[in-house]
């Protein structure tokens, strides 16, 4: 079995068919030149249909047959869906909801992290897996659980977050203060008061919830590295990973996971169809930051994708011809290992019987197979996954019209920062408006990627020096060293974006007096005075003539430079020297066209210039270490580069 090459696969759930049915997905993996399954994810009841009695007969033919068809294994433990006889003897094992209800068994992630009998039982059947299959020749990878994010306000949790609270403020003087406990009276004076974020009459305490997200962030990964403890107590050698499933309804800090697993890996399920290209490119940049941070060099892995469908507002819309190509190459230009799957063969029962599959119900007659048959026939021609980091490696490709500055020896172009327990903050219920987080970052992110630069997306944690220009957008929550280190990196050459609503509060959410963007109010040079987010439908205008809405601020501009206006006068976008580098504030919500043009300046002046300049609407370019991809997501064919770029396909120029 091939231990080099891409993974090229999907979930196999062979438990829910018989042999015969088995026997034949082995031989069309074969034929589709698959090199990884997963296998186990969900098939505790399985492998350990009573408590402490293992059948592990099926799976030993299972990844027996994978190793006969030269095919490796990325095996599971089934620890996010626990067995019924499980919760039928630990009911108190059985997540809670914030008003008190405790959910019943019937679904998957039926559990709560921090029940010790919950813990004691996934240990138990991942050490068992580990010392059964930890030297089968077909294993290449360990993927403990599933998309960790399951929340629960239950009385384990309760005892458990007042231990985590303890070490993290160490008294109840400390907490109080992080809480901002005086105000309606919340001052705790005995540890036994502390509770959850539970249900409760009005708003909760902000600063409460977000260090539960943090609590519960903590309590999964102690009960991931359990398990990989466990695996690697046998195997040291091997390879141990989870899926991480994003959103902000995900209590999981995933740049902080990343150093504890041995790969990064995502699960990715765009939420438009049209939106496909520009999503997944953000994903694939964000893992591939989280990896470079955590110190794996950049590379990650696509673990979940769905090969035929997207589902838009609860809809099934069909992926149109040599897309399952394009989205698969696109993540492996960003990075990725390769292009995993859910799922391999679509079930006949259950709750996502209609979640698309690589064999539909119909068989394997089908353009989706043949696609992806054909995307294993490509990366089977590649031979092994390339160092494909679009931003971190140099590569010798010229970029740019005859004269223009050029991203290229020594530096890394632009990168987005991207801070996940930011997002938690800023989807607080009180803020002056609701903001969606991850929709401004994706939308700088999708100005930039759409006028082809190179980009990375980056944690706070990243090392930062190497670009010429990074954007911070709506840092709301920002820590004293976060803003120390943006203020070196502006001070040494940096080119530095910052949007609005940043830098005003602190780790424990509290205001920072005197003006806003507090933290950064110096470096930026400007006060912003009061926030006056927009309502729906209102427009105002700049005296460029650019449209805004959703959100403005008031703000002088005691030590910067105004580069734009509101058409009534007051600053809108500023900009100041710091040392030897710009620091650039945007006070307002630009559309996707203003904020490209912006960008397309702050580049201009940073040196930085696309891939390719002048590339048509939707086609994209990547910067790779063994060429430049360019992905056509129209259905018009162009000449690029004096190659004709067809419809819907992917091709790859060689460095000069």
């Amino acid at each position: 079995m091939p231990t080099k090459s891409f993974f090229h696969g999907a979930d196999w759930n062979p438990e829910q068919w018989p042999e015969q049915v088995r026997a034949e997905d082995l031989a069309l993996m074969r034929e589709a030149r698959v090199t990884a399954a997963t296998v186990g994810v969900f098939s505790w009841s399985r492998l350990e249909p009573t408590p402490g009695v293992y059948d592990f007969g099926w799976l030993d033919r299972v990844l027996d047959g994978l190793h006969d068809h030269g095919i490796g294994a990325v095996l599971a433990t089934p620890t996010a869906s626990p067995p019924p006889w499980f919760t039928l003897a630990h009911p108190g094992a059985l997540a809670t909801r914030r008003d008190g209800v405790r959910l019943v068994h019937g679904s998957r992630d039926t559990y709560c992290v921090n029940a010790p009998a919950y813990r004691a039982a996934s240990l138990r059947i991942a050490s068992a897996l580990a010392g059964r299959y930890a030297r089968h020749p077909a294993v290449r990878l360990w993927h403990v659980h599933n998309e960790y994010g399951t929340w629960c306000f239950c009385d384990h949790c309760a005892r458990a977050f007042r231990g985590w609270l303890r070490a993290r403020h160490g008294t109840l003087d400390a907490l109080n203060d992080a809480w901002t406990a005086d105000f309606w009276s919340q001052r705790h004076t005995d540890w036994a008061q502390v509770l959850p974020p539970r249900a409760t009459q009005y708003l909760g305490n902000p600063a409460q919830e977000l260090d539960y997200r943090r609590f519960l962030s903590d309590s999964m990964l102690a009960a991931f590295a359990e398990q990989r403890d466990a695996i690697k107590a046998v195997a040291p050698e091997a390879q141990v990973t989870t899926n991480f499933v994003l959103g902000g309804w995900v209590p999981v800090d995933h740049a902080r996971w990343s150093h504890e697993v041995d790969l990064v890996a995502i699960d990715h399920y765009p939420s438009s169809l049209d939106g496909v290209p520009a999503q997944s490119a953000f994903a694939a940049d964000a893992a591939r930051g989280w990896s470079a941070a955590a110190g794996h060099g950049g590379s990650w892995l696509l673990m979940e994708h769905a090969p035929a469908h997207v589902t838009e507002n609860g809809v099934q819309r069909r992926k149109p011809p040599g897309m399952l190509a394009r989205t698969a190459l696109g993540h492996i230009a960003r990075g990725s290992q390769g292009a995993m799957y859910f799922q391999w063969r679509a079930s006949t029962g259950g709750a996502e019987q209609w979640h698309s599959a690589i064999v539909g119900h119909s068989g394997p007659a089908t353009r989706t197979y043949h696609e992806f048959r054909a995307l294993g026939e490509t990366l089977a021609s590649e031979g092994r996954a390339p160092s494909c980091r679009s931003a971190y490696k140099k590569v010798p490709f010229q970029t740019g019209e005859a004269g223009s500055p050029a991203a290229g020896a020594g530096d890394r172009g632009v990168a987005v920062w991207f801070d996940e327990v930011c997002g938690w903050a800023v989807g607080a219920s009180h803020l002056p408006a609701p903001l969606d987080y991850q929709g401004v970052v994706e939308g700088w992110h999708r100005a930039l990627w759409r006028h082809g630069y190179p980009v990375d997306v980056v944690p706070p944690t990243a090392t930062l020096a190497g670009y010429r220009v990074l954007v911070v957008p709506a840092a709301y929550l920002l820590t004293d060293e976060s803003a120390r280190r943006l203020d070196e990196y502006v001070r040494e050459g940096g080119h530095l974006v910052v949007t609005y609503l940043s830098g005003i509060v602190d780790e424990h959410l509290r205001v920072r007096v005197g003006g806003y963007p507090g933290a950064l109010r110096d470096l930026l040079g400007i006060r912003v005075e009061e926030l006056d987010p927009l309502p729906p439908g209102v427009v105002v205008t700049l005296d460029n003539g650019d449209a805004v809405t959703g959100w403005t601020e008031h703000l002088t501009a005691p030590d910067a430079e105004v580069l734009v206006r509101h058409a009534v006068g007051r600053p809108a976008v500023t900009r100041r020297e710091h040392g030897v580098g710009l620091a650039y504030y945007v006070s307002c919500a630009l559309d996707e066209a203003a904020t490209a043009r912006l960008l397309d300046g702050v580049c201009a002046a940073a040196g930085v210039a696309p891939i390719l300049p002048g590339l048509p609407d939707g086609v994209e370019a990547v910067r790779t270490a063994d060429g430049v991809w360019l992905f056509n997501h129209t259905d018009e064919p162009y000449d690029i580069a004096g190659r004709v770029l067809a419809g819907g396909t992917v091709t790859r120029l060689p460095h000069p």
